[in-house]
């Protein structure tokens, strides 16, 4: 595979960082592509602002659409594609692995294996050179903090590491499942319907052409704008700014704004700490929506096996005692 170097930077005096990169190259059509799927969504964005200018509200059938496709579509990412199927984190039923999977394909974020590959690959090399999306290896200084995150947030996506993801040794489990794999092969058909149901809903709801389209703008590509950026803010955001409570043996931080955002995800140092587990806000103020979606399926026998760090685990990753982070206050 062709690779490509980023700019080199002098190396620190702790040597804690390797400051020369390679990040495999990726074909300049999936570039092309690639450069769609981001910036339409952000070129939407401003689109719908010009449309709030001119009609002074989204409407409701609009504002709906947008609420109640981020959060299935983003329910579908973090209880489907990371929780359930990249660290197998409870089991449930083949539809209900269908019907989550399905969900996080909308959110248009690629195909369940390869993105599930590209996480566990995340976690197993996690701030270190390999890691797809590291914002630490790029240097010391604000310039190389700030290339840093970029690449986190979204210049990652434009290398190999999306286009080859290392299938067969990261997600062998997953090609293994056929009910999965019924679901991965009809990716590009769920990306129809990401933008086709919301495009057809408000044609049915307004009986204008306008009408549909304010729905796909809202319903499809704010939407996806929205769902992408709090997700990607998870690789940049919450690996820089925010608090480490365990030992996870890489910058992985805990965002308060993130967790909310990303139906618990943000707070992932937690996550980092105890990978498997199917609950992140371990603190009963962290909000983790996601949990509680989960905890409902398993109350209602939908989910079982479901994984938890016990206090005795909790206690041997704590970076400050209970008792002493009491004390301080």
């Amino acid at each position: 595979m062709a690779e490509v170097r980023t700019p080199s930077t002098n190396p620190s005096s702790t040597g804690e960082r390797q400051l020369q990169v390679e990040f495999p190259e990726a074909p300049l059509t999936h570039k092309i592509v690639m450069l769609g799927i981001v910036f339409l969504p952000f070129i939407s964005l401003f689109v719908a602002m010009a449309t709030l200018w001119q009609y002074g509200m989204v409407g409701w059938l609009n504002l709906g659409l947008f609420l109640s496709g981020w959060a299935i579509t983003g329910a579908g990412i973090t209880i489907g594609f990371h929780r359930m199927l990249t660290h197998r984190s409870f089991e449930t039923y083949p539809w209900v692995r269908m019907f989550w999977t399905a969900m996080g394909c909308l959110s248009i974020e690629g195909s369940p294996v390869t993105w599930c590959a590209v996480h566990r690959r995340h976690h197993e090399l996690s701030d270190q050179h390999g890691d797809p999306h590291s914002p630490h290896l790029h240097g010391n200084g604000l310039g190389a903090m700030l290339q840093g995150l970029w690449y986190a947030h979204t210049g990652w996506l434009f290398t190999g590491y999306w286009t080859s993801p290392r299938v067969q040794r990261y997600v062998p489990d997953l090609v293994a499942d056929r009910w999965l794999m019924a679901v991965d092969r009809l990716y590009y058909l769920w990306v129809v319907v990401s933008l086709g149901l919301p495009t057809l809903i408000g044609y049915l709801a307004t009986g204008t052409v306008e009408g549909a389209l304010l729905a796909l703008l809202w319903g499809g590509f704010v939407r996806i704008f929205v769902t992408h950026h709090v997700t990607w803010s998870i690789n940049s955001i919450c690996h820089v700014f925010g608090q480490r409570e365990y030992d996870s043996g890489d910058e992985s931080r805990n965002n308060v704004f993130c967790g909310f955002l990303a139906f618990g995800e943000g707070w992932h140092n937690n996550h980092h700490a105890f990978p498997t587990s199917a609950r992140h806000g371990l603190r009963w103020w962290q909000f983790d929506t996601s949990w509680v979606i989960i905890r409902a399926m398993e109350l209602v026998g939908l989910a079982w096996n479901v994984k938890l760090p016990d206090e005795r685990m909790l206690a041997a990753k704590r970076l400050v005692p209970l008792a002493q982070e009491s004390g301080a206050r």
